[in-house]
């Protein structure tokens, strides 16, 4: 199924710098997937988390969304002080103005601000679909990093909230 839009959510310097589990294939898939879908001209969404304090300051460097993936002239930012970027930011309205219903979400961190969008997507009753090993995260408390991604993709999201697909098969649906 064609996807109606793309949405990075918070590859940002201050996560990037610390190195996030699979970080070089994450850039890497998140690449393939803009490419792709800025060739078919399927739009291609950022979200940017900003705190009031601290790295991910409005403005600050580690707020700033990572060059590996940075988004073009153009290309539509969503800012967020929420998990969810759904929550107070507009999304949801532009997504309804251009008719979006298919979506695939990427980026970080897996067991917070992409789950919240996750779940809330599903809510608000888009088709969500995320690249297998399309999110990341790091070490938390007794879990690594992979395994939250595994529990997330595989236990949580995967035919509940939204689909977990190949990236080849995502990219084949592009139109690549």
């Amino acid at each position: 199924m064609k996807p109606d839009a793309l949405i990075v959510i918070d590859v940002q310097q201050a996560l990037t710098k610390w190195h996030p589990d699979h970080e070089k294939e994450l850039l890497t898939d998140i690449r393939r997937l803009l490419d792709a879908c800025r060739h078919q001209g399927i739009p291609v969404l950022f979200i940017q988390h900003a705190e009031d304090e601290g790295e991910m300051k409005h403005g600050g460097d580690g707020w700033q969304i990572d060059e590996a993936v940075a988004p073009r002239a153009g290309e539509k930012i969503f800012g967020k002080k929420f998990s969810s970027a759904f929550r107070h930011t507009g999304l949801h309205e532009y997504l309804k103005s251009i008719g979006a219903q298919n979506l695939i979400l990427c980026g970080m961190q897996t067991e917070y601000c992409v789950d919240a969008t996750v779940k809330v997507a599903f809510e608000l009753g888009y088709d969500v679909r995320i690249p297998d090993g399309g999110t990341s995260t790091f070490q938390n408390g007794p879990f690594t990093a992979a395994d939250l991604v595994r529990f997330y993709q595989w236990r949580i999201w995967h035919q509940r909230f939204a689909t977990v697909a190949p990236m080849d098969t995502l990219l084949a649906e592009i139109g690549e």
